[in-house]
């Protein structure tokens, strides 16, 4: 957590330096996102058993190269999971046998990430002190923590890798000056396999729905 905090400072601090000199160009905000998540196996034998809350906090960044049109990135932590049901119906290759030692039945993926979202951000033009806007980019996250329903460590379940775009649309209403209040809603589809599961080949991905609350600066 404290690796997290450093990181954020000092994101916080290029970013204030960069937005003094180009005050017209870039725009930072404060993000609390509510979500909920949920992982899409692709084998028989596992599924999906139904979506997890959680939540993502941090700064995003937007650089305007135009009018109405950003690029976007910025430093998430990201707070996630979902739970699978395992099965002794698992596919395994062929002539080989689920080993005795994997256990079947329920499990719970809590995870955490820090995301580094990168993407395009489009915005209408001002009406009555607000704009619309819509998002999309690629969502590339570096897990940090994997717990199971029993709060253990599965870190060695988990790939420490996971990419996946994001697509989502949102309101901008302006409260003076330069601030104003975002709230919108994003989707994150995961492209890559999130667990490391060594006795079958399977691909498990993460999913959300993202509610975006934010302070724009």
């Amino acid at each position: 957590m404290k690796r997290i905090v450093i990181s954020l400072g000092l994101l916080l601090i290029l970013v204030l330096s960069v937005k003094a000199q180009e005050a017209n160009s870039i725009r930072l905000s404060f993000v609390v996102e509510p979500q909920l998540s949920w992982l899409k196996p692709d084998i028989d034998g596992v599924e999906s058993r139904g979506n997890a809350g959680g939540y993502n906090f941090g700064v995003v960044l937007d650089r305007f190269f135009a009018d109405n049109y950003a690029f976007s990135t910025g430093l998430t932590i990201n707070t996630t999971g979902g739970k699978l049901t395992y099965t002794d119906e698992i596919e395994v290759g062929e002539g080989e046998v689920l080993p005795d030692d994997v256990v079947v039945g329920d499990r719970d993926y809590k995870l955490r990430y820090i995301e580094i979202p990168v993407g395009l951000k489009l915005r209408s033009n001002d009406f009555r002190r607000s704009n619309i806007y819509g998002r999309f980019g690629l969502t590339p996250q570096i897990n940090i923590e994997a717990r199971d329903g029993n709060d253990n460590t599965i870190s060695d379940q988990v790939r420490l890798f996971d990419l996946g775009y994001h697509l989502g649309a949102g309101l901008e209403y302006s409260i003076g000056g330069t601030n104003a209040l975002m709230f919108g809603v994003v989707y994150h589809n995961g492209f890559t396999d999130i667990t490391d599961e060594p006795y079958f080949d399977d691909k498990t991905t993460l999913n959300r729905l993202v509610f975006e609350i934010g302070f724009i600066f």
